[in-house]
């Protein structure tokens, strides 16, 4: 009956966000937000591994500007508690200052077997945090998982490693970062929305949780972001044979350096 603690990340519906055409610039004005879909596999795998291991308790972890917003949400899928902390030095929070928060949050909470983690979240997908957190924390760390089991004290894992897989197996306690294609995450019934309202929500600031100026000043800065717009030059072969028109678009594609 292993605690698990389960990472997430509350970020911008990825539909909702639109390219400025003067400049390429993101807005996020009308974005809505979600938890990260590749969080809501780790979500789903720890709420699995809990229904075949009797007793099994599941925390809930976040860190952001505005993650109070997502607690009704992820305990709707299961988690017993959630724990989050929410800070405005999220807006530019990098994997180091995410992990470092994070691994203080759990070092207060201290109590846990198996901690979850989306192999990278939705928004950057840079898919340090897991490592990060399982190097600072000395525990092992298992990515890019595609299967999952329990036995007795330990975790095997089937990693996804290329062309190939790896079964790894470690003690308690260990960090699993899993691939979307672990599972598939449930939708909530209104039983479960309803049953989340009761579930106990705690807030712990950052000083509370012992992190300093060091550990929240980020090491990589971005300095834009834009949009991808594909330009198209829209030629279209209508004379001739259809041989001739795909000699001449292959060699059209050849000139462009598509085709070697």
């Amino acid at each position: 009956m292993p605690n698990i603690v389960v990472c997430y990340k509350w970020v911008p519906d990825e539909q909702d966000i639109r390219v400025n055409a003067s400049d390429r610039s993101l807005d996020f004005s009308r974005a809505k937000y979600k938890i990260s879909d590749y969080d809501r596999n780790a979500i789903e795998a720890a709420v699995l591994i809990a229904e075949k291991q009797a007793g099994s308790r599941i925390t809930a972890l976040t860190f952001g500007a505005t993650a109070k917003n997502s607690l009704k949400d992820v305990l709707s899928r299961g988690p017993d508690q959630v724990v989050w902390t929410a800070d405005a030095v999220a807006g530019k929070a990098d994997g180091y200052v995410t992990a470092n928060i994070l691994s203080a949050m759990l070092k207060k909470l201290g109590d846990y077997d198996l901690i979850l983690c989306g192999e990278g979240s939705a928004d950057v997908y840079a898919q340090q945090v897991g490592p990060r957190i399982a190097a600072l924390l000395g525990i092992p760390a298992i990515t890019f998982v595609k299967e999952l089991r329990i036995e007795g004290n330990q975790v095997i894992a089937v990693r996804k490693l290329g062309n190939c897989t790896e079964t790894v197996t470690v003690p308690f306690p260990a960090l699993i970062t899993v691939l979307p294609e672990i599972n598939k995450p449930r939708i909530p019934g209104l039983k479960q929305v309803m049953a989340a309202a009761k579930k106990p929500q705690t807030e712990l600031s950052l000083a509370g949780i012992g992190v300093g100026l060091v550990e929240v000043t980020p090491k990589t800065r971005v300095k834009e972001i834009c949009g991808y717009v594909m330009n198209r030059k829209n030629v279209l072969w209508k004379e001739g044979s259809s041989s001739d028109r795909v000699n001449a678009l292959v060699e059209a594609l050849t000139k462009e350096g598509v085709l070697a």
